[in-house]
């Protein structure tokens, strides 16, 4: 039976660098560091917000309510 023909190997060669695709890659990483930084902070604000949001919210009730109570007590009498 016939044998395949062998294909004589290559050597491995490094493939060809890219001068700038170093920097490239180092400036997209500095990209993404930075958009995961800023997505942090503004979670962080928004937790903030939502928390000075929710205190002035329930502040105005409670004050609309205490007023409320005065004015009910006042035209009523109790």
């Amino acid at each position: 039976m016939a044998q395949p023909a062998r294909i004589p190997r290559r050597e491995r060669q490094a493939p060809p660098v890219d001068p700038s695709a170093v920097a490239r890659a180092y400036r997209l990483e500095r990209a993404k560091r930075f958009a995961r930084e800023q997505r942090a902070r503004e979670r962080n604000l928004a937790h903030l917000r939502f928390w000075l949001v929710l205190v002035l919210l329930t502040s105005a009730l409670l004050l609309l309510g205490f007023s409320v109570w005065n004015e009910v007590e006042r035209l009523f009498g109790l």
